[in-house]
């Protein structure tokens, strides 16, 4: 049976064979901890994740080496942030569109009343007009905290012209970059961001259990560490360094994970992320024709494909979604996503809680051939 796998708004199931050499490489040869020794595959082992730290900081035109912190992923980072930046009274802003990865752990503070929270409301495409973020704004408001891109309907946010706002009222500014780092030019410095949460296992194309985030100065200085141990260094002492990386980095490092990121990025230097990008909006167009001639498939979200990143939210008249979607990868080898996606908000706002849509997300190594024949399935079914 032919596989299409259409999932990559979840992870990218095929990475780049650098990839998986690189890790493998350093897995036998290497595989020592970062830090941890002056012997040579513990100096060998440090070099590899400084040049990693480099790497994503001209990747994303951020500051400095140090300022890029490594964790197990995006949900990590964002936790991170919300519970290291954020204390007694202070007021966040943030939207409809969030993953749980950010709704959860507000409404934890909130519900503690440590915070308060202002949601914005995307329209039902999931298109969010930024001016409704300023007059949200109060005096103790400390943080904008929204995604680049909704992983429910693909909607690319107003990051721009949110960094604007930001700047303008002196407050944090911070975005979420699961969906679009590797797909969309990002760049740290010109949006004016504090933070900027990354995953390296979606279209960064490297491997699970490794994510990140960079911070400015400021961000860095005010933000409390949550996990505190080992670091590497300042060992005679019982607190934890003040200087990064090692303010938030204790433990043991993934460095295969980081060894897999770093080649993940490299990968997309050499092909060009524009070339990515237009790879993978052609084939979201040729999905979005195909489909608008298939009977009783309702597309969600807007279908402006100039600001989407390629994920197409669908429901099907008559169909459970769970069990079409099980019937996609069970009898024609289509993996799909369906429910709600771990963002519960998008679909009230969509129009879509609380059965959710089915969702197709598009890839680097998605094919036209694995468009045609989800299309021609779709349309069998």
């Amino acid at each position: 049976m032919k596989e299409v796998y259409l999932d990559n708004a979840a992870t990218t199931r095929y990475k780049p064979k650098s990839v998986i050499e690189e890790m493998t490489e350093f897995m036998k040869n290497i595989n020592c901890s970062p830090g941890r020794g002056g012997y040579q595959c513990a100096m060998e082992a440090g070099r590899e994740i400084m040049k990693a730290r480099f790497i994503l900081t001209e990747f994303f035109n951020a500051g400095e080496p140090e300022n890029v912190i490594f964790t197990k992923n995006v949900t990590e980072s964002l936790n991170y942030l919300i519970k290291g930046i954020l204390t007694k009274n202070d007021h966040v802003i943030t939207t409809s569109l969030e993953h749980n990865a950010v709704l959860r752990p507000l409404n934890q503070l909130e519900e503690n009343n440590i915070i308060e929270v202002s949601y914005v409301e995307a329209d039902k495409k999931g298109i969010l007009n930024h001016e409704l973020i300023e007059k949200e704004i109060k005096e103790n408001t400390k943080l904008i905290l929204i995604n680049h891109a909704s992983n429910v309907t693909g909607t690319i946010l107003p990051i721009q012209e949110i960094g604007k706002i930001a700047e303008k009222h002196g407050l944090f500014y911070a975005i979420d970059t699961a969906q679009t780092a590797g797909i969309l030019d990002i760049d740290f410095t010109e949006l004016n961001l504090d933070f900027l949460g990354f995953t390296g296992h979606k279209s960064l194309l490297g491997p699970q259990g490794i994510g990140g985030m960079i911070l400015s100065d400021e961000m860095a200085e005010k933000m409390e560490s949550l996990i505190t141990g080992g670091s590497g260094s300042l060992s005679e002492s019982v607190k934890q360094p003040d200087f990064l990386p090692d303010k938030f980095e204790s433990g043991t490092l993934n460095t295969p994970g980081v060894i897999g990121l770093k080649a993940g990025i490299e990968y997309i230097n050499s092909v060009g992320i524009k070339a990515i990008h237009n790879h993978e909006i052609k084939l979201l167009e040729n999905f979005l024709n195909g489909i608008s001639d298939i009977n009783k498939i309702n597309v969600l979200g807007s279908l402006d494909i100039e600001n989407k990143v390629p994920t197409v939210p669908l429901t099907v008249q008559g169909y459970d979604l769970g069990d079409l979607g099980f019937k996609l990868a069970e009898e024609y080898g289509i993996m799909v996503r369906s429910g709600l996606h771990c963002a519960p908000l998008a679909h009230k706002t969509i129009g879509t809680f609380p059965q959710g849509t089915l969702r197709f997300s598009i890839g680097w190594h998605t094919t036209e051939e694995d468009i045609e024949y989800a299309l021609d399935t779709l349309t069998k079914i």
